[in-house]
């Protein structure tokens, strides 16, 4: 049996950069007789769950609520972002804020916050529970519709009256959001901005994860099964016709799974560390 690795599997840079604040407030040595340091997450700062657990061993607790943040607190604001308005309660609570928000989050935010102030209406491709999408949507102060397919797209109901504007959760398809881009702009006396808002990562994860589909007769994916983008490689290698299987952990890997394959490729999400990627290998080449 052949295994191919991708070269993209594992963190990005987003991730990585969220890791690393948190990191070093950790390792940050304290004054003596200082108070001990109360470090918060507002939500998950990624979505691994095997990470969450290691720094909730180290005393990083998870919030999601403002209310339950106590003045002093310092308070890191998770990769995916957050609601402006939470942001505002979370400052009205007298935290210290640690933002680290991926950095192509943050310029999605501003793009949409742009095209809002002109009293466009957001159209935006993305999984309207996903925390990515409740933050981007904060700053679409002139309105917006979220859909999280093409289908779910034309079952909306937009009238002629408003200019809209188009963009993408982060981490979404890139062929799913041209194909959809020029179906809006099809639409009869369509005016249509067109925001360029999903990562340079996620794009190439995708089109490795295709590009690896045609090379094997298996694919495993590897990462935690709330990660948006670790789904979406799956799906990828499922639409390029490559029987797929999505793990979190080397632990869910059986003999059955890869009996009679020649060639095995292996991606993982975005919020997968390689400590992890690295165990998956292993144990596919065991087998």
């Amino acid at each position: 049996m052949k295994l191919l690795r991708a070269q993209t599997a594992g963190f990005c840079m987003g991730v990585d950069l969220a890791l690393k604040k948190l990191a070093s407030l950790i390792d940050t040595p304290q004054e003596a007789g200082a108070k001990a340091r109360d470090i918060l997450t507002f939500g998950p700062i990624i979505h691994n769950p095997q990470v969450l657990e290691e720094y909730a061993a180290k005393g990083v607790r998870v919030v999601n609520d403002p209310a339950d943040i106590a003045p002093g607190a310092t308070v890191v604001i998770r990769a995916h972002g957050i609601p402006e308005p939470v942001r505002q309660a979370i400052k009205t609570r007298g935290a210290t804020i640690v933002d680290a928000t991926c950095p192509k989050v943050k310029k999605a935010q501003t793009l949409i916050a742009s095209q809002a102030r002109h009293g466009k209406v957001l159209l935006l491709f993305g999984e309207e529970d996903h925390p990515e999408v409740k933050g981007l949507l904060s700053y679409a102060t002139a309105g917006a519709h979220v859909f999280g397919s093409m289908d779910e797209l034309e079952r909306l109901e937009l009238p002629h009256g408003p200019s809209y504007f188009l963009a993408a959760q982060t981490t979404q398809d890139e062929q799913e959001f041209l194909r959809i881009r020029d179906h809006l702009r099809a639409r009869p006396g369509a005016e249509l901005t067109v925001l360029s808002t999903i990562c340079n990562a996620t794009m190439n994860r995708q089109q490795e994860a295709m590009d690896m589909a045609a090379l094997v007769d298996f694919m495993v994916v590897v990462g935690g099964r709330e990660s948006g983008n670790t789904r979406r490689l799956a799906q990828v290698a499922r639409t390029a016709g490559t029987d797929c299987v999505h793990v979190e952990t080397a632990d869910e890997l059986t003999s059955d799974m890869v009996a009679g394959k020649r060639t095995i490729g292996l991606t993982a999400g975005a919020s997968t560390p390689k400590t992890i990627i690295d165990r998956v290998q292993k144990v596919l080449e065991s087998f």
